[in-house]
């Protein structure tokens, strides 16, 4: 007599499951700090944001790291670039990936109505770094966007897919995921001018000769960074409670970086990556998910 087997071991949800643990194994490997963040987060929008986290990821090492260093030229790296946008693109539609991790986002990204017009922006920003030309401001403006504040935006979308909101409060709400976006992305173009500089041949700062940077010019890129993080604290109460504790969570933990860097000589920087120790890490965390406020609906 055939054995019955549960539903969820076959077919699409084994499939489904499979790429969803692929996702959850990029972010083990690549982040402490925003796989710490995660836990805090529902347990299905954790699902969620691993699969966004694994793709973005997926992109920056063709543009930043592995594919350069096992010897793909960077004609190849905007080819392989390509091919996983379409894939992308395809599987949102299709709902079907042979990459596991791309399989993984899309099916997120069908749930949570993630589509082109914050992918697109994505791509280009990864595409941009492999243009050696300099930024100018709008440049900046429109690499942020597309590197960061979409990604917000997408984790937004996660976040409230079972919370309906009005059309104003949705508005305020994205307004304050970008900023949260932005200010990540800020806060480490500073931690790592050094790399940006010497490895890849970046400065995110036009205007700024990140050799001869004075205090001045560091404390007034930081207080812009700080301007982002205050406008996206102020949104953290509107967001749900399975979403709040790990946004907070990040949120304390980009400010406490940036207060790192303002007494950090600007000379150092170049040298040195600042970063927060782990059980400082842990703190916040606590104080996210315990703090005040961390369990009102």
């Amino acid at each position: 007599m055939k054995r019955d087997v549960p539903a969820e071991h076959t077919g699409i949800a084994k499939y489904n499951a499979a790429a969803r643990a692929s996702s959850a194994t990029v972010i083990g490997h690549y982040s402490t700090s925003f796989g710490l963040a995660a836990r805090l987060l529902a347990p299905r929008v954790r699902g969620q944001v691993r699969t966004i986290y694994a793709l973005v990821r997926v992109a920056d090492e063709i543009v930043d790291g592995a594919a350069s260093q096992a010897g793909v030229s960077v004609d190849g790296q905007r080819e392989l670039l390509d091919a996983l946008e379409r894939e992308t693109t395809q599987a949102i539609v299709t709902g079907f990936s042979t990459n596991l991790v791309v399989h993984a986002f899309a099916a997120t990204a069908r749930e949570a109505r993630i589509d082109a017009s914050l992918t697109k922006p994505f791509f280009a920003s990864m595409r941009r770094d492999l243009d050696p030309s300099p930024f100018d401001a709008a440049g900046v403006a429109e690499y942020i966007y597309g590197s960061a504040e979409v990604i917000g935006l997408m984790c937004l979308r996660c976040f409230v897919q079972d919370t309906p909101r009005t059309k104003e409060d949705l508005e305020v709400l994205e307004t304050g995921a970008r900023s949260l976006g932005a200010a990540f992305q800020k806060v480490n173009f500073l931690r790592d001018l050094a790399a940006d500089r010497d490895a890849l041949g970046r400065n995110y700062f036009p205007g700024v000769n990140l050799l001869t940077m004075t205090e001045t010019q560091k404390n007034e890129l930081l207080d812009d960074m700080d301007a982002d993080l205050d406008a996206a604290a102020r949104v953290l109460p509107m967001l749900p409670v399975g979403s709040r504790r790990a946004v907070t969570a990040a949120h304390h933990l980009f400010a406490r970086l940036s207060a790192k860097l303002r007494v950090t000589p600007a000379r150092a920087l170049m040298s040195a990556r600042v970063r927060v120790p782990d059980p400082e890490k842990l703190m916040i965390a606590l104080t996210a998910s315990f703090g005040p406020g961390a369990w009102k609906r």
